[in-house]
């Protein structure tokens, strides 16, 4: 919790309730179902609930935006940008049932009324959002492919619409692959544990 609070110190109370409970709610559920592995534990705030708040260190979502979490996972990034952005609408989905099960209890438990959880595959929804974010679910190209008009042309945040991707390592030979524009953002510009010497977020605008 000391890491969320150094680089996000104006969170209210209610905030600060939220992520707090993060750590009993994932040891909890993570004993049933095993969605983030057994030795990051001990280490969700540093690499699961900051990593995915790096988002927020490139846009301040403006109420009403709707994103999309594709591949959520245990619920990373959306549930932690849910808690920070409560009047974000944000859509959460995985193909993997037990993990959108996870996702749909800890929302409950903290009480998030701007959170959808669906076991789905992004191929199929029909519906358009204002960004897309998700975690190093794949390779970029192929992740485009599946996202590519699930976009809105039209939004009201400072940066255009498009896709927000969490990943890591050396980039350059993924986005060789596309023939997107791109931006590059280092997160160890804005977090200062080693972890984050490789992260990155890369936004692609629509």
């Amino acid at each position: 919790m000391d890491l969320i609070k150094k680089y996000f110190p104006d969170l209210t109370k209610r905030q600060l309730e939220q992520f707090a409970a993060l750590d009993e709610l994932y040891r909890h559920w993570n004993a049933q179902i095993n969605v983030i592995s057994r030795q990051d534990i001990d280490s969700l705030y540093e690499k699961h609930v900051l990593h995915s708040l790096g988002i927020a260190k490139i846009i301040q979502f403006v109420p009403g935006t709707e994103i999309l979490d594709v591949g959520t996972g245990g619920g990373f990034p959306g549930i932690p940008l849910a808690i920070l952005f409560p009047l974000v609408d944000f859509h959460l989905v995985d193909s993997i049932g037990k993990k959108i099960k996870v996702v749909t209890e800890i929302s409950s438990a903290l009480g998030l009324t701007n959170v959808k959880a669906e076991q789905a595959r992004v191929e199929h929804l029909n519906t358009t959002y204002d960004f897309v974010v998700s975690r190093a679910v794949t390779r970029l190209a192929p992740f485009l492919g599946w996202v590519r008009y699930k976009i809105h042309k039209s939004g009201n945040n400072k940066l255009r619409n498009g896709v927000l991707y969490l990943k890591g390592g050396d980039m350059s030979e993924e986005l060789a692959e596309i023939q997107d524009k791109y931006r590059t953002y280092e997160l160890s510009d804005y977090f200062d544990e080693p972890f984050f010497e490789t992260k990155k977020v890369i936004y692609i605008p629509k």
